[in-house]
């Protein structure tokens, strides 16, 4: 009987390592921007790999979809306009669809071709890419940002993957001033923030970019993401002119739409930080 092929991603900055027992390898293509692996794995679903790194699978991306959509949107007081940069497998954006006080999401995504993989093999993340108010936009969101309307936005969502290669000028001041131009009073801005076990440097530089953007209410949430380093990640919110003490509770307890891992209660419990976190981001 054969060995098992597994593909493995080694963390050497907290020396550990995640690994999938594959089946087979689906697809791979060099795009302009970046290598794109997708593999059929034997319990979890499909596997999508950018440059090495894990970016999701099939059975545990909506912990980190939910995460990175509804705290924000049940935060804000009624979220017309959202922009999403990254999130090029379409789950996020179809997450804020689920709202129906979006009138427009516009996801920014620079590699088309993440894209169309996702639809071949995570169709289900893109159940909502012809719903009207969506707009799918294949250019560079940096620049997208910084060419944004002043106060047009309501909720930005950062989507992007390490901040190395094309996202690397996600994670800077210069990107978070042009969000928080763009966005109204009492906008909310959202960025993945990487694992609080293996990457509190990089919070706390975000935090601090933040804080010289323009935003003085931040609030990192962690919650468990299996396929990342350590299996335990975190997105922070930034607000504008307004504080994140607290969320439309009763709206998140009576929505009117499915969700497998976001609720009242999670929201909540994401809120209540670790006392190691609280101390070395200062909350």
């Amino acid at each position: 009987m054969s060995q098992p092929s597994w593909f493995t991603e080694a963390h050497e900055g907290s020396g550990s390592s995640i690994g999938y027992r594959i089946e087979r390898l689906l697809h791979a293509e060099k795009t302009p921007y970046q290598t794109i692996e997708i593999y059929q794995t034997t319990d979890w679903g499909n596997l999508m790999v950018i440059d090495g790194c894990i970016m999701l699978t099939s059975r545990d991306n909506f912990l980190y979809h939910e995460m990175m959509t509804h705290p924000a949107l049940f935060t804000h007081a009624r979220a017309k306009r959202v922009v999403i940069i990254g999130g090029g497998d379409c789950g996020t954006l179809r997450e804020v669809l689920k709202h129906e006080e979006v009138e427009h999401a516009v996801q920014v995504e620079i590699d088309e071709r993440v894209t169309r993989l996702a639809e071949q093999y995570f169709p289900e993340l893109c159940a909502s890419n012809a719903d009207p108010r969506a707009e799918l936009l294949f250019i560079d969101g940096i620049r997208y940002m910084a060419e944004c309307e002043p106060d047009s936005l309501d909720v930005v969502i950062v989507d992007s993957t390490d901040p190395v290669g094309p996202a690397e000028g996600l994670f800077n001041a210069a990107f978070y001033a042009s969000c928080f131009k763009a966005l109204r009073q009492g906008g909310i801005l959202v960025q993945q923030s990487e694992s609080p076990l293996a990457h509190l440097d990089l919070i706390r530089a975000m935090r601090g970019a933040m804080r010289s953007a323009g935003f003085h209410a931040l609030r990192t949430l962690p919650f468990p993401q299996p396929c990342y380093p350590t299996g335990w990640w975190s997105c922070t919110m930034a607000r504008k002119g307004a504080d994140l003490a607290g969320f439309r509770e009763r709206g998140a307890a009576t929505k009117q739409f499915a969700t497998r891992y976001y609720n009242a209660e999670t929201h909540k419990a994401a809120l209540a930080q670790p006392e190691f976190l609280r101390e070395a981001l200062g909350d």
